[in-house]
C-alpha cells in the first residue's frame, strides 16, 4: 500500500479505554494460536463502516473497535467511504476504488459495521463490499481472511444487518467469526465526543474484537491450505491437460 494513499486517520493507538477493567483484560497469547513458521507481524485489520452522517454511530463504533484492536496488538486501517462512486458508476481505476482494493489486499481480517436502515444494511456499506472483487486474475482479495460483523440500530435490538453481512462474508469466501455485535438505540450508547459508554453492548464489542484477533492469528498462516479445494484442483488439472494437448498439436 502506497504511503501516499489517502485514508481516514484512525484513532491513536494510545487512546484511553476508560470502560475496560484492567484486571479482566487478557493479552492475546499468539503462541497458543500460531504454529512455528506462521507470520509473527501484528494482524492487519481493515474496518469498513456504512454511514456518511456527521454524527455517524457506525463510524463511532468502527473507531471504538479500532482502539480495542490496537490494544490487542493489531495494525488497523479505517476506510473513509466518502466520494466512493457507486458500483459500475466509475472505472475501477477511480482513486477511491483503488484505495479500497489496496486496503483489502493489505488486510488479513476485516470488521464491517453498518447501521440498520429499512431492515437492512446500508447502500454505503454494500457499495464498498461490491467494489471488492472476488478475484483479480489468480488472486482473491478476501478469500480465507477473517471477518467480524457489527451493526447499530436506532430502535430496539435487531440482527437484520449483521445477518445480511454474514451472508455476504460467506459469499466473499471469508471466515466470519461466530460472535457479532448489535447496538440498539445507538443514540443512547455514545457520548457527545463519540465515545461508547460502558454497557453490556460495549462488553460485547470487546468480545467481538478479542475473538477476531484470536481467529486471525489462528487462520492467517494456513488460509491457503484451508481454502484449497478439490473442485479447483480438478479444474486446474484439466486446464493443464488441455494446455499440454494443445502444445502437442
Amino acid at each position: 500500500m502506497s504511503a501516499a494513499m489517502p485514508m481516514e486517520r484512525a484513532p491513536d493507538a494510545s487512546a484511553e479505554l476508560p470502560n475496560i477493567d484492567p484486571a479482566q483484560w487478557v493479552a492475546i497469547d499468539a503462541a497458543a494460536l500460531a504454529a512455528p513458521g506462521d507470520p509473527t507481524h501484528p494482524p492487519r485489520i481493515l474496518i469498513l463502516y456504512g454511514s456518511l452522517r456527521e454524527r455517524s454511530y457506525s463510524r463511532f463504533l468502527a473507531q471504538e473497535a479500532a482502539r480495542l484492536l490496537r490494544r490487542f496488538g493489531c495494525e488497523v486501517r479505517i476506510y473513509d467511504p466518502r466520494d466512493l462512486p457507486l458500483p459500475d458508476g466509475a472505472a475501477p481505476e477511480h482513486p477511491k476504488v483503488q484505495e479500497l482494493r489496496a486496503l483489502a489486499d493489505w488486510s488479513e481480517g476485516m470488521v464491517w459495521v453498518s447501521p440498520e436502515r429499512h431492515g437492512a444494511m446500508t447502500a454505503i456499506l454494500k457499495a464498498q463490499i461490491d467494489w471488492i472483487p472476488l478475484a483479480v486474475g489468480s488472486r482473491r482479495p478476501t478469500q480465507g481472511k477473517t471477518l467480524a460483523l457489527m451493526q447499530v440500530s436506532g430502535g430496539s435490538q435487531s440482527f437484520n444487518a449483521v445477518n445480511q453481512l454474514r451472508t455476504l462474508g460467506r459469499w466473499m469466501r471469508m471466515v466470519a467469526i461466530p460472535n457479532q455485535s448489535s447496538v440498539a438505540k445507538a443514540f443512547q450508547e455514545f457520548d457527545e465526543a463519540g465515545r461508547m459508554k460502558p454497557s453490556a453492548y460495549y462488553q460485547r464489542v470487546v468480545d467481538v474484537c478479542e475473538e477476531l484477533v484470536k481467529f486471525t492469528w489462528l487462520v492467517r498462516g494456513r488460509s491457503a491450505y484451508l481454502t484449497d479445494r478439490y473442485s479447483e484442483r480438478v479444474e486446474s488439472a484439466e486446464a493443464l491437460s488441455l494446455r499440454v494437448s494443445q502444445g502437442a498439436i
